[in-house]
């Protein structure tokens, strides 16, 4: 269960794992960025909807690369 932005955070990189290994320095990259982008961020619904955003899109990249391969 992702309770916080830090399990968010080790959720993704894990899931980066998952990519090729050709893309996962792009996806590593996408991730501290939108981190760095919302570390301002302090209203807790404001901050859960993206943590359920960030999640639904990991699993979606997930999703297509295994489908192309």
């Amino acid at each position: 269960m992702i309770r916080s932005p830090a399990s968010l955070y080790k959720h993704l990189l894990r899931c980066v794992q998952k990519l090729p290994p050709e893309t996962q320095d792009h996806y590593k990259h996408h991730v501290r960025q939108g981190f760095k982008s919302h570390s301002d961020e302090n209203d807790p619904d404001r901050i859960k909807q993206i943590m359920e955003r960030a999640v639904e899109d990991a699993e979606w990249v997930i999703l297509k690369v295994k489908q192309i391969m």
